[in-house]
Order: structure tokens, then C-alpha cells, then sequence
């Protein structure tokens, strides 16, 4: 978060509205069309519903007001629009106060398929939508204070705790595997591999496990972490998280099943 991007988050009017630009209304087009029609028996039912409440456009950038009315209404939450790599305390002091940060920017058509930084899509169409869900909205805003209130070392723990859950989480259903992972959710690549790749190692969720598991952002996950249901969140959200950590320090991290990153890594 602390690096620069190469994006500029669009300023909004005293009024709150963003004026995007036609040719960026139709990226958001193209990415909402084809995810919708990836996420047909993969994403979670809580998610669904969650797209359904908050109607959000087909053919063009929502307005963030227009997202805020559904969120406070159902779990208190709200947007935060904010540049388009913010620090990690401004990050986490948001998710405390409920308020979800949102770049005001959307991706290129160059980076359609892949972006390394969060961008409108990916924060609005991959998290909004299950934060009107109480178990997810609470589990984001409790995560928020513990993370505020660690060190630095701890946070790095803590980061995977987000990256497993948040971002990349998978779901046990009656229906059979699940999407709730906002990093999932918004990646037509990643919903087709972590649903259907045959190398992926899918594990039960282990909050031990998971604080002790490395990941690399710039590449499809060889693990996800799978929870039993969406309440799951409760619990977790429930455990007392710091000494987790404390005990995965001791443990230590497990060997990554991925190649270390060169500079020619994308």
C-alpha cells in the first residue's frame, strides 16, 4: 500500500458524484458482464444476494453514495473513496470505523485480466456485495481494530489472516464448493482455478495454519483456505487472534509451495 501507482483516483464534486469518463464506463461494462457470467455456480449465495441488494449498474461506474445507502442500511457500513494506494494504518483505521476503502480509479484495457492494486471493480463488484452480510461485515471491522493495534511484525501475520479469508476465501455449501474471496470473486482467472485446477490444494480453514502459510500477490494461489460456512466469520472474528499469532511465531512459517519472486516476475 505504501507504493505508487500508476493511477489517479477520480476526484468526486461537492456533491459526492465521480464524472468517469465513456471509455471507462465501458471497462466496467465488459468486466461486470463477464464476471456475472463466470460467477454462475461458483460464487456464495450470501455474495449473490449481496449483488442483488445492491443493484449495482451494468453499463457503467457506480456512484459510491448510491453503495453507501444499501451498506449502512443493512450492516452499518460504508464506502471510504480514497487514492489509489493509501498506508496500512489509514487502511485498517477505515475497516475499524466501518467504512470500506475504495480507489476511485478503474483498471485499463492493457490490465483487464490482471492488476496487482485494487481498483473500483475489484473493491465494489469483489467486497461490497458481502458486506451487507453481518458475518462478514463484522469479522472486516474486527480485523480492522486488531490490525490498527499491532505492531508491524504482527501485522505481517495478521496480512495473511486477510489474504485467506477476505480475499481468497472458499466456502463449503450444500451445493459443493464456494466463492466469498473478493480476490476470487473479481478475477475471471482465478475463479475458473480455484474452482476447477486439479493442482490446487484446498484446506480446511486453520487459523494457526493460515497465519503461518506465505502467499505471493502476483500469481494464482496454489492454496486456498476453505471455511465450513459463511458464519464461520463469527467465530473466527471471536478468537483471541493475537495469541494465534504469538503461537504461529513460535511455529514458524511453513516451506511456500511457489518459486520465490524475481524481478521478472509480473
Amino acid at each position: 500500500m505504501a507504493k505508487s501507482s500508476k493511477y489517479t483516483a477520480r476526484k468526486p464534486d461537492e456533491e459526492g458524484f465521480i464524472d468517469y469518463p465513456e471509455h471507462e464506463h465501458q471497462i466496467w461494462q465488459i468486466l461486470y458482464r463477464r464476471q456475472k457470467e463466470i460467477l454462475v455456480g461458483a460464487a456464495c449465495d450470501e455474495y449473490l444476494a449481496g449483488v442483488d441488494l445492491l443493484h449495482l449498474p451494468k453499463d457503467k461506474i457506480p456512484q459510491l453514495g448510491e453503495v453507501d445507502e444499501v451498506l449502512y442500511d443493512t450492516t452499518g457500513w460504508k464506502t471510504a473513496g480514497v487514492a489509489a494506494l493509501i498506508s496500512f494504518d489509514k487502511f485498517f483505521s477505515l475497516l475499524a470505523s466501518k467504512q470500506f476503502p475504495v480507489a476511485t480509479f478503474i483498471r485499463s484495457k492493457e490490465e483487464l485480466d490482471y492488476l496487482q492494486e485494487p481498483d473500483i471493480f475489484h473493491e465494489v463488484f469483489g467486497h461490497c456485495p458481502l458486506l451487507t452480510h453481518e458475518a462478514f461485515a463484522h469479522f472486516t471491522q474486527q480485523y480492522g481494530e486488531l490490525a490498527y493495534a499491532a505492531s508491524k511484525e504482527d501485522r505481517v501475520f495478521l496480512a495473511r489472516l486477510y489474504w485467506f479469508t477476505v480475499e481468497f476465501g472458499l466456502l463449503k455449501t450444500a451445493q459443493g464448493l464456494r466463492i466469498y474471496g473478493g480476490g476470487i470473486l473479481s478475477s475471471p482467472g482465478e475463479t475458473d482455478y480455484a474452482m476447477n485446477d486439479e493442482n490446487v490444494d484446498r484446506r480446511a480453514f486453520n487459523i494457526t495454519d493460515v497465519l503461518r502459510t506465505p502467499y505471493r500477490i502476483d500469481i494464482m494461489q496454489p492454496i486456498y483456505y476453505v471455511l465450513d460456512n459463511i458464519e464461520q466469520l463469527f467465530d473466527i472474528a471471536n478468537m483471541d487472534i493475537m495469541a494465534e499469532v504469538k503461537k504461529a511465531k513460535a511455529l514458524g512459517l511453513f516451506e511456500p509451495t511457489f518459486p520465490a519472486k524475481t524481478k521478472h516476475a509480473s
